[in-house]
Order: structure tokens, then C-alpha cells, then sequence
């Protein structure tokens, strides 16, 4: 009796778990590794302009140390996926007691146009996550801060207030500028429900939420087809902008409708032979502890009933 309800205990456990499990597929097409470009010395999947260095065993440097520096890096091939996450390794540092001005990734309709906003165009469609790294008027606010904007195509970037006006969500990053363990940023977005932000700078592995957004409280509508880049710029500051690496997932989300899960999943350009991985296992190994679990109950349940069995054998002998 108690096994049948561990049992039922156990199985009900796994199900809630599971329903949250998270599965994902690598989009290739929008990915940026080392060596960064093709034997031709160019890129088939990215573009990339302005003062960006590229050095292929180590990172896309988007602007040196030097005054007056706009470099920028925009994938030719769009974010198509319904739900996805973009995980990216960065590095911001440099020499002196003053730096700036920030680099920016971005998720815009339009790709590819230098501006004054951290190097890429003003008034622009879609999101942008800004790493900012110099103060202009802010009182009260410590940075590096990393906010994000929502561009409606005619909103003006509120520069002499490093955004403010702008700010749809932030973090301050204090530490997040030549950090002793690599810095990273994981976005994760699934349409009509939820945007969220984590950094990794304090130490190696440990992930800290600088914001999650919930569509029930803000427009997080992000544009059905984007283009994925980065840009940054220094003025009478400097610093090095570096990107180290790119990856993007098209994610599966188990709680949601089949159909809606079928087009998170679908890689941007329809290119199969990917297999699903997981991006979250508790659902997984909770089931396998307790097939296990069960499979020992069934051999103990066997052996009981053996021994009774054997039991009522020698007394009707007597």
C-alpha cells in the first residue's frame, strides 16, 4: 500500500517538472565562433563594417582604444524563431581612469547602419540592449548599466540622459568591465509571454538576473523577423569592445500548444538533421530515478510474495 502511493507521489512529481522542461535546437545560421570567418577571409552569415577589427583566434573587436571609434557586426540571415535564447561572450576593457562609451546588441528590422547610438542608427524597429559604460546624467545610477529600449521607428534615443527616458528595463553592472572571469549575457524571449536578461560577470558559472519582463505588464512585442547584431563606440573616452563568441537556440517550451511549439522549434531557415537537446534535465533525471525507484519495488514486491509463497508451501506439508 505505501509503495502504490509513493509510487503515485513520485509519478505526479515528475509530471510538473517535465511540463516545465525546456528543449532547445541550435540555429547555426545566426552563431559566431572562431575562427570567425571563412577561408576567403569573409563571412557567409555576417557583415561587418566601421572600425570593427576581427582577429580569428580570439574575438570581433568592434572598436579599439582610440577616440571616435563606431565598429558594428549584423548577421545577413534573420531570427525567425517564435521562441528563442542568444547566449554571447563579451569583453569590455581597456586602459585609464575614464572609458566608455558602451557597445549594443541588437534585434532590429534594419541591419547594418552606422549611428550615434553606441554605432548603429537612431530611431530604430525592434530592441536594443545597451551596455553602457560611461555616465552623462544619471544621478543615483551606477554604472556600467545595461538597459533595454523598445524602438517604435520614430523614438529618438535620449542620449544626454544615458536613456532614461528610453529604459523599458535595467541593471546596474558594477564589476562587469574588466571582470576577472568571462562575461557573458543570455536573452531569452517567448513570444507574447516573457523577455529576460542574465549576466554573468561576478564569477565563472554563476548567472545573475539584471531583468525579466512579462508581456502582461509591457510591450515586449519584438518583430516577427529581426537581424542580430552588435555595435559600439567611443568618443573622448575609450575602450576595447570585443565579442568572443555567439550562440542562438530556437527553443521548445513543453507548457505550450503543439502548434506554437512547432514554430519556436524550426530553425530560421528550415534546415533539419539538428536533433532537439535539453536545456533544463530535472524532468529527465527525476523520471529515470524513479524508474529505477520503481523497478526495485517491483523486484522487492517479487521477492515478498516468494517468501510468502515458500512459507505457506512448508506448512501445508505439516
Amino acid at each position: 500500500m505505501w509503495f502504490a502511493q509513493w509510487a503515485a507521489s513520485a509519478l505526479a512529481l515528475a509530471s510538473v517538472t517535465a511540463a516545465d522542461t525546456k528543449y532547445w535546437q541550435d540555429n547555426t545560421d545566426v552563431k559566431m565562433l572562431p575562427p570567425y570567418l571563412d577561408s576567403d577571409m569573409h563571412s557567409r552569415w555576417w557583415d561587418f563594417g566601421g572600425d570593427t577589427v576581427i582577429r580569428t583566434d580570439q574575438y570581433v573587436r568592434l572598436t579599439s582604444e582610440r577616440q571616435s571609434q563606431q565598429g558594428w557586426i549584423f548577421s545577413r540571415v534573420p531570427l525567425t524563431a517564435t521562441n528563442w535564447e542568444i547566449e554571447f561572450e563579451f569583453k569590455i576593457s581597456g586602459s585609464g581612469h575614464f572609458h566608455g562609451d558602451g557597445f549594443a546588441l541588437w534585434l532590429t528590422k534594419n541591419r547594418a547602419t552606422p549611428g550615434p547610438v553606441f554605432g548603429s542608427a537612431d530611431k530604430f524597429e525592434g530592441l536594443g540592449i545597451f551596455f553602457d559604460t560611461y555616465k552623462n546624467n544619471r544621478p543615483g545610477t551606477s554604472f556600467p548599466y545595461v538597459m533595454a529600449m523598445m524602438g517604435d521607428g520614430q523614438t529618438t534615443y535620449d542620449q544626454d540622459h544615458d536613456g532614461k527616458a528610453n529604459e523599458l528595463a535595467g541593471c546596474s553592472a558594477r564589476g562587469l568591465r574588466d571582470a576577472a572571469v568571462p562575461t557573458k549575457a543570455r536573452l531569452t524571449y517567448f513570444q507574447d509571454r516573457s523577455l529576460t536578461l542574465d549576466l554573468q560577470y561576478k564569477s565563472d558559472g554563476a548567472w545573475t538576473e539584471c531583468f525579466s519582463l512579462s508581456a502582461s505588464d509591457t510591450n515586449i512585442a519584438i518583430p516577427a523577423v529581426t537581424y542580430l547584431g552588435f555595435s559600439g563606440e567611443t568618443g573622448e573616452v575609450t575602450d576595447k569592445h570585443d565579442i568572443i563568441s555567439v550562440t542562438t537556440h530556437n527553443l521548445y517550451d513543453s507548457s505550450t500548444s503543439a502548434s506554437r511549439n512547432r514554430g519556436g522549434a524550426s530553425p530560421s531557415r528550415g534546415r533539419g538533421g539538428r536533433g532537439r537537446k535539453k536545456a533544463t534535465s530535472s524532468g529527465g533525471w527525476l523520471w529515470f530515478f524513479f524508474k529505477i525507484f520503481l523497478f526495485l519495488g517491483a523486484v522487492g514486491g517479487a521477492y515478498v510474495g516468494y517468501t510468502i509463497y515458500r512459507s505457506s508451501q512448508r506448512q501445508s506439508r505439516f
